[in-house]
């Protein structure tokens, strides 16, 4: 009996124990799979048709041919240019108001925050990208139109605003959790000083949790960056670098998105889209190692 209650014992143990080492492994390896096939596909624009990474990422110019014979152009500035604009604009817009709303939740009425504030916020993270797309293609592009005197309504601002309700949860829940993770040693001691309760915050609580607040930024124009639907149904789909906050333009995941299905496979059309999408992918990348390098250094900070 107690053979079998040891041999039970084993085999729970080292057999929970190779089945997170295997699943681990298997998102290891997948995402290296992925890697290389976005690479394997996305290099045919380089190598196959004889286009340069300059001329991809630094010329305006977006007339690919829909074939395999090629001799179009590859020159995607104006989908970089159109992300980065609305993303940043988003970024803007939401950062204020999450970093607020995160401090009334953890430092102003942290039981109505908690109880009541944080679930409010949360249900913003459930609600499905179309649903955003349709309200802003119902209500804030005709609200532009009207109050800006505009022939339309869809534009960067309209794409903006409405990454901005998008990424709001995300930017707030995480500054809130970095706010909340400060030591009442720390505000104890700002009090003892003579601080009043606003200079404690922005002195020595926001300063404190700086790391984990630019994590929860970081996360949430990595998630601003990815969003296709929503943004193509407000920004106009104009293949056009913006002039301004008004102007109509694409961003990278709306082309893809728009493309992808109709376009020739081994033609050069598809292979600047894989060519994008791999852009993509080394951006998210990029999200992923400063967000781990912020990590770091909050962890480096509490100790």
């Amino acid at each position: 009996m107690l053979k079998k209650e040891k041999r039970g014992m084993f085999y729970k143990e080292y057999g929970w124990r190779g089945l997170t080492i295997f699943f681990g492994l298997f998102v290891i390896v997948l995402t290296i799979v992925i890697g290389a096939f976005l690479i394997y596909k996305g290099s045919d624009t380089f190598l196959k048709f004889g286009h340069t990474i300059w001329e991809f990422l630094g010329s305006a110019q977006w007339e690919p041919v829909d074939g395999s014979e090629g001799g179009g152009k590859t020159g995607a500035l104006i989908f970089i240019v159109g992300s980065l604009v609305t993303c940043g604009l988003a970024l803007l817009i939401a950062t204020p108001f999450a970093l607020g709303s995160a401090v009334f939740m953890t430092e102003i009425a942290p039981a109505f925050g908690e109880k009541f504030y944080r679930p409010v916020v949360e249900i913003f993270a459930g609600i499905p990208s179309v649903v955003y797309g349709w309200v802003g293609l119902t209500v804030l592009v005709p609200a532009i139109k009207t109050v800006f005197h505009r022939q339309v309504g869809h534009s960067v601002l309209a794409a903006g605003l409405v990454l901005a309700v998008m990424i709001f949860p995300t930017i707030t829940s995480v500054s809130a959790d970095a706010l909340g993770a400060v030591s009442e040693e720390c505000k104890n001691a700002a009090y003892g000083l003579g601080s009043t309760r606003w200079q404690t915050i922005w002195r020595v609580v926001v300063p404190a949790a700086s790391s984990g607040i630019i994590t929860g930024v970081i996360l949430g124009l990595a998630r601003a960056f990815g969003e296709a639907l929503a943004v193509a149904m407000v920004i106009g789909q104009t293949t056009a670098l913006p002039k301004g906050i008004f102007s109509t333009t694409k961003t990278l995941t709306t082309e893809i998105a728009a493309q992808m299905g109709n376009a020739m496979e081994g033609g050069e059309l598809k292979s600047a889209l894989w060519t994008m999408a791999l852009l993509l992918f080394l951006i998210s990348l990029l999200f992923i190692t400063l967000i781990h390098y912020f990590s770091g250094n909050s962890r480096k900070g509490e100790k």
